[in-house]
């Protein structure tokens, strides 16, 4: 299916985001701060890789342990991976970690080194996503997925009657998919829709890229394992492989969910003429769910992305600075009758979620509220 990238958003009304630009760029300046990574985000990168790797030598320069520790290390690399990705990887690859864009390439393509593939997730995050949020058939993050339905627009199957309790067994399965799967599938999108043009790149350039990361991941992911690791069996490796996945993909999966398939959010679609209602600013207040904003550990360890609707307005902000920039956020939406749709726990944003997962497989009308404005 190919996605119409001619949608239009609705000009003027640009009062909100002017005055909202400005009291962030005032922030900035008067604390005399970069909005990049600071101190704390060198921490934390060296923290998150940390987690990841120190597991996997252990795994593979250590004597022979226990099949049941060996699990349990592979646990803890699918909790780096998912840091990794959501705490080093996303700001790079949004610009955000350094004003040096060699730097920003360099942790950019950490994704290529957990597995994925980084221009396949610009393209689908920072452009489709982020441009376009929770609209049907052009954000990828909603689109249709057989057995899950997402947004109003999408076909409806009788199965998804059920998915608000199986949804959460796929969200596992994530990572597992970009890393069999979507990477390829995507690149042939992306290449039929001039997609990887507007990237400044090629197919081959990209092919030669993501066949060279692949083999690489899967010679330390498998095969090395294997040779030093004489005493285990390849299924073993491969069990101990699924769990690091599942665990990665699970959180990544429970932590953008809520953002915005959550209930009180909103579906915008385009009129005949392919217009949207709304300038680009106000799309994203209206598509886009805060969550657990007094849970600091939780904070931390998802890269800010619990400030979703920070993060969309500016996602060329390093995510530590969004704790700072909520409430100048909030109070400039209130003043201009802008929504801010945030809920008070993880917890809740959870239930939320699965409150409108059942609503979207119950019935293919369903119209969601919005009752978080």
């Amino acid at each position: 299916m190919s996605m119409n990238l001619n949608i239009k958003f609705a000009p003027g009304k640009a009062d909100f985001f002017a005055t909202l630009n400005q009291r962030v760029n005032s922030y900035f300046k008067s604390n005399k701060i970069e909005r990049t990574a600071n101190q704390e985000m060198v921490v934390k990168t060296i923290f998150m890789f940390s987690l990841y790797f120190i597991p996997y030598f252990i795994l593979i320069t250590g004597p022979l342990i226990n099949l049941w520790v060996m699990f349990g290390l592979c646990l803890v690399m699918g909790l780096g991976k998912a840091g990794i990705g959501l705490s080093v990887m996303h700001d790079a690859n949004h610009g955000s970690y350094s004003i040096k864009p060699w730097v920003n390439n360099l942790l950019g393509v950490s994704l290529n080194m957990i597995g994925g593939h980084a221009l396949n997730w610009k393209v689908q995050h920072n452009v489709l996503h982020h441009t376009y949020t929770n609209v049907h058939d052009v954000d990828e993050d909603i689109s249709p997925r057989g057995v899950l339905r997402m947004a109003p627009g999408s076909p409806w199957k009788p199965m998804h009657r059920f998915q608000h309790f199986y949804a959460w067994f796929f969200y596992g399965l994530l990572t597992l998919v970009w890393v069999f799967v979507k990477d390829f599938t995507r690149l042939i999108k992306y290449h039929k829709e001039g997609l990887l043009k507007k990237q400044k790149t090629s197919a081959t350039n990209e092919w030669i890229a993501v066949i060279i990361s692949k083999l690489v991941y899967f010679t330390y992911i498998f095969v090395v394992p294997l040779i030093l690791i004489p005493a285990i069996t390849w299924w073993q490796v491969f069990i101990g492989f699924l769990a690091m996945h599942y665990v990665a993909g699970f959180i990544l999966a429970i932590i953008f969910q809520p953002a915005h398939v959550i209930d009180g959010t909103e579906y915008p679609m385009p009129d005949d003429n392919g217009n949207l209602e709304n300038n680009w600013a106000i799309h994203q207040m209206h598509t886009t769910t805060n969550f657990g904003h007094k849970n600091k550990l939780l904070s931390w360890y998802v890269g800010g992305l619990n400030y979703q609707v920070e993060h969309h307005l500016f996602p060329n902000v390093c995510h530590v600075h969004y704790r700072k920039l909520a409430p100048i956020v909030e109070q400039t939406a209130k003043e201009f009758g802008m929504p801010y749709k945030s809920v008070d726990t993880f917890t809740d944003a959870l239930v939320a979620h699965a409150k409108v997962m059942k609503e979207l497989g119950a019935k293919p009308e369903f119209t969601p509220s919005v009752s978080l404005a």
